[in-house]
């Protein structure tokens, strides 16, 4: 996990009873290496799966237990003490007991306890066997915590479970928790609750490279990772978002992908193509992928020998299609379209190759961001840039994790759609 966004913050890692409770030690050591503060708690049924002790060992502190919750040496209850304490809570995993103690109200225990009676934010990520999972007594649970701003709820995935089934109930990826953890951070700089202010808008991302064959062995693409269109995915699922993602060959671990609605293309026009498809049923289109900017209109099957590279490349080389203008052509009403320009010189240079982008390419919103400066752009964490929009609006988009930067162009997009 590399972003300051965590560092030095005051996580509170609470464990329930789940098999999944075997990947807490994981985040936890996770965290740590971020720069977290981290302390625990354990319920009686988690710690006959997880040792308590590698709790303490690997977060440095203490693994609070039921037992420890009214201690002779407590000055303050125990449960009011991490409560205030902890800047944000994860609950990872959560089990069926857990989620309904937490909705009803019940305080019977350490944990439930504390959950009652924090006020900063809280993550909860269950896991459970399908058949309990879509119980319609653990559905009810669930779905009431989705009305809570307070609550950042993470659906579990499908995947094989401890039980030997295959089905929804798996405890969502660490990944995946750590991007909301950093998610609730950049909203608590701002002293609010990460909400789902976007529920009912449906995205379609583009992200990644694309790839244009030469020959049998050599290929025309760039450097983009996908980074940054992933992320805006991410980030808008996080705020309610329906999300569908068209990605080229992206850098990035699988994990990062979850709970998105992907589809993998490999040439511009194959991404073009699939664009066509989503773009009726979206209201917010994001351009992020970098299309390769030429491809050879008869890719050989062959190698190409050496001596007649150079040549055969020039022989029927030409420019792809542009998709975000293509696509904006096709706009309909009360969509918005963000682009993004990939340049380099000053910062004058760039806002204007950036708005003169903008204009021609008909997007709404275009985010002009260097390449040529030390630690942002291509295949890295952190990026910076202008977001270019109507009536010359220019806005820094100051050094920052690109998920930081994710959420402040969803804020931009949320104010022009209200």
């Amino acid at each position: 996990m590399n972003n300051s966004t965590l560092s030095g913050k005051k996580i509170l890692v609470a464990v329930t009873g789940s098999i999944a409770a075997v990947k807490a030690p994981i985040l936890v050591s996770r965290l740590i290496k971020a720069g977290v503060e981290v302390r625990c708690v354990i319920t009686q049924s988690a710690a006959k799966l997880v040792s308590p002790l590698s709790l303490s060992t690997l977060s440095r502190n203490k693994c609070y237990q039921d037992k420890d919750q009214w201690e002779d040496s407590q000055t303050k209850p125990l449960h009011i003490a991490l409560a205030e304490w902890a800047e944000l809570i994860i609950v990872a995993p959560m089990s069926a007991t857990s989620l309904s103690k937490f909705t009803s109200g019940n305080a019977d225990g350490l944990l439930a306890s504390i959950l009652l009676a924090a006020q900063s934010q809280i993550i909860i990520a269950p896991a459970m066997n399908t058949s309990m999972w879509s119980n319609q007594s653990v559905k009810k649970n669930w779905n009431h915590t989705k009305t809570n701003d307070q609550i950042i709820s993470l659906e579990p995935s499908e995947g094989l479970l401890a039980c030997d089934r295959f089905g929804d109930g798996k405890m969502v990826n660490l990944d995946i928790i750590e991007l909301a953890s950093e998610s609730a951070f950049i909203f608590h700089e701002k002293n609010k609750f990460l909400t789902k202010d976007l529920k009912g808008i449906r995205f379609l991302v583009s992200a990644g490279p694309t790839v244009e064959d030469l020959d049998a062995a050599r290929q025309l693409t760039n450097r983009s990772s996908g980074r940054m269109g992933v992320l805006i995915s991410q980030a808008a699922k996080l705020r309610g978002a329906d999300v569908d993602l068209v990605h080229g060959p992206i850098s990035l671990q699988e994990d990062l992908l979850e709970g998105l609605n992907t589809y993998s293309v490999r040439t511009s026009n194959e991404m073009g193509a699939k664009i066509d498809d989503l773009q009726p049923s979206a209201q917010v289109i994001v351009m992020a992928a970098a299309v390769s900017d030429f491809k050879k209109n008869s890719p050989s099957n062959k190698k190409i020998s050496k001596e007649f590279f150079i040549k055969s490349i020039f022989d029927d080389l030409e420019m792809t299609t542009d998709l975000i203008k293509n696509q904006t052509r096709k706009k309909l009403e009360n969509q918005i379209f963000l682009g993004f320009a990939a340049e380099t010189g000053s910062d004058n240079e760039i806002i204007e190759k950036g708005e003169k982008k903008r204009v021609l390419k008909g997007c709404d919103l275009l985010m002009a961001n260097p390449i040529d400066r030390a630690g942002q752009g291509f295949d890295k964490n952190f990026n910076s840039g202008f977001l270019l929009g109507p009536k010359k609006m220019v806005k820094n988009l100051s050094f920052s994790t690109k998920l930081s930067i994710s959420h402040q162009l969803l804020d931009e997009i949320r104010n022009l759609k209200s």
